[in-house]
């Protein structure tokens, strides 16, 4: 048993929460070795392990932009 990096995990989700048109624009990407296989993903994974991860993916990215958001608000002095 190997474990799993935070990275691998999060490419993984985001290979299967997005939409498949716009993982496709990935792979033909410059960048497409730092992108996860998403038609091998597909394939072998189900409809409750889709939702799971996108559940996860978009939820890591809500979480992401507020504290992003939050940090500038804090910067400004919204919250004195």
């Amino acid at each position: 048993m190997e474990f799993a990096s935070g990275w691998d995990i999060l490419n993984t989700a985001q290979a299967v929460a997005l939409p498949k048109a716009l993982t496709d624009r990935f792979k033909e990407s410059p960048l497409s070795a730092m992108f996860a296989n998403t038609d091998l993903l597909r394939e072998h994974t189900s409809t409750f392990d889709r939702v799971l991860a996108a559940i996860f993916f978009w939820l890591y990215v809500f979480t992401v932009a507020s504290l992003i958001a939050m940090l500038i608000l804090n910067t400004l002095g919204v919250f004195y």
